[in-house]
């Protein structure tokens, strides 16, 4: 039996806004019964531009309706631009985790989410072209890609949690494989892991600011904050915070914990962050 938290059980034995939304704005359908999960998204908008209201039908398993249903109550209140930026990682964290092998159906809920934005916008998504990877699950090279990149999978087993590729017969696990690979190199060659590296201040600026851009500024914005890179000098990366974390109790642990962290994971250990 599957290790559920308690979030997710209730989620699941008490799912919220089931159905859906009258005259949506949005509608977002992912998934197919073949493949054994389907989600379909529907939401309208207020008069403020912001999710007013947001229902969903699925198929599929307990952590397929807990995410689903947890995914309308993140997305109420949230204006389009901020809506989207919810990640699969985002709806898992919500429900306080999901099994391993369960995260596909958190990347099926922010896929929903995606359509349904584009849907309401009146435009297409791009179609997702590329090499057909997993004939059991009819997933793409492209697909997988983007798993390995957003959410740092490391093994063919983790791609399959995520997107299903490979959960059928096994042929393709080798050619998975040699994407994880692709990408991850990929990765390193823009990214230094880990170590005293000799790097030059444009460099470093240009590799912060992606971090901030990637992952900083997106979770800062969630609590009405922001942060802005001021100086580099030397190992000081020196930043000024915005709206709700200026003045914010919490800033400097925020600094601390979060930023200097994440800057010294992904670009060079001796980075100090200071508030200037």
């Amino acid at each position: 039996m599957w290790d559920y938290t308690e979030v997710v059980k209730d989620h699941f034995l008490n799912p919220r806004n089931v159905g859906e939304v009258e005259n949506p704005d949005g509608v977002g359908d992912v998934g197919s019964l073949s493949c054994g999960d389907a989600l379909k998204l529907t939401f309208k908008l207020g008069e403020d531009g912001k999710i007013s209201e947001a229902k969903f039908k699925t198929f599929g398993c307990a952590s397929a309706i807990a995410s689903s249903s947890a995914l309308t109550l993140m997305i109420v209140g949230l204006t389009l631009d901020e809506a989207e930026k919810i990640t699969n990682e985002d709806i898992a964290d919500f429900l306080g985790g999901l099994p391993k092998e369960k995260m596909h159906c958190s990347v099926m809920g922010r896929e929903a989410l995606e359509a349904a934005i584009a849907n309401c916008r009146g435009v297409e998504l791009p179609e997702i072209e590329g090499e057909v990877v997993c004939e059991c699950f009819g997933v793409t090279d492209v697909e997988i890609r983007r798993a390995v990149e957003e959410s740092h999978l490391k093994t063919v087993e983790e791609v399959t949690n995520f997107t299903k590729a490979g959960g059928g017969c096994g042929k393709c696990e080798d050619r998975i494989q040699e994407l994880i690979d692709e990408v991850r190199h990929t990765a390193a060659t823009i990214i230094p892991m880990k170590g005293a590296k000799r790097l030059t201040n444009i460099q470093k600026i240009k590799m912060i600011e992606d971090v901030f851009e990637r992952e900083v500024r997106p979770t800062l914005k969630k609590d009405g904050g922001d942060i802005e890179l001021v100086d580099v000098d030397g190992n000081f990366v020196i930043v000024s915070l915005r709206g709700a974390c200026v003045g914010c109790a919490k800033s400097q642990s925020t600094l601390k914990e979060y930023v200097e962290k994440k800057l010294r994971e992904q670009v060079l250990d001796t980075l100090t962050v200071e508030e200037g």
